[in-house]
């Protein structure tokens, strides 16, 4: 936050109460095309690094499963499949578009879970009540980090663990390169497939100003999380987070 009442919106400085609506209609625009330009975007290594994140989640039958900003259900439903009949998947996101398309992808794969339009800073949950939260690409949108990282934690039970999937600080050779894709490749593939090129210009913005791995290790620890670690995919452009509730 660069002063009191504003925020950054990719690389613009807005005040706190724009950037939740801007965000927004970024999501809106992009939310029927969200899967197709993942895949083109990360040349589908996205699937692998979401898998990843399942598998380390180490979801059993029964347990109860967060999913904050959960968009197009990815993790959701490979939770769902994890958790069986008697466990339980909660797909959340404060974008209806996104949510939307998350849902409909739940029920079309016979996934019948529940399904909540919400804020992750205000999450409408009890105090220990999952055994696994997560966040796909979705922290770095947030308006105030910290305030979501506390309530993810705050509705984990003793002994669940928390999932944060994001973009992050990629190896410093590899930065040139990958400069040129983000802010040159990466706006004309939105123009050309999602007829969006500012939404992708804000998200490329938007992941160079997400903290960095180890800023947001920090944070999961302030924000009352033990054990925290994390795992560096494809050199970086991507980190897992883990952190454990005591």
């Amino acid at each position: 936050m660069s002063e009191k009442g504003s925020t950054h919106f990719g690389f613009q400085t807005v005040d706190e109460a724009e950037k939740a609506a801007r965000v927004a209609g970024v999501f809106h625009s992009v939310a029927a095309r969200y899967d197709l330009m993942n895949d083109l975007m990360s040349g589908g290594l996205h699937r692998a690094w979401k898998a990843f994140t399942v598998a380390q989640a180490a979801v059993r039958p029964g347990m109860k499963v967060l999913d904050v900003a959960g968009g197009t259900a990815d993790l959701a439903r490979a939770f769902a499949r994890r958790v069986g009949p008697e466990g339980e998947v909660w797909l959340t996101d404060i974008n209806a578009s996104m949510l939307t398309v998350g849902r409909d992808r739940m029920i079309d794969e016979g996934l019948v879970q529940p399904v909540a339009l919400c804020d992750a800073e205000k999450l409408p949950f009890p105090d220990g009540y999952f055994d696994r939260v997560s966040v796909a690409f979705g922290l770095r949108n947030m308006t105030h980090k910290d305030v979501a990282l506390a309530e993810m934690a705050r509705v984990l039970e003793p002994g669940g663990r928390l999932y944060v999937l994001e973009f992050s600080r990629v190896w410093k050779p590899l930065g040139p390169l990958y400069d040129l894709y983000s802010f040159q490749v990466l706006p004309r593939l939105g123009a050309r497939v999602a007829g969006d090129e500012e939404s992708y210009r804000y998200l490329a913005e938007s992941i160079r100003m997400h903290p960095d791995q180890e800023t947001l290790k920090t944070m999961m620890e302030e924000a009352g999380l033990v054990r925290v670690r994390y795992y560096n995919l494809a050199a970086g452009v991507v980190a897992l987070h883990e952190g454990w509730k005591p």
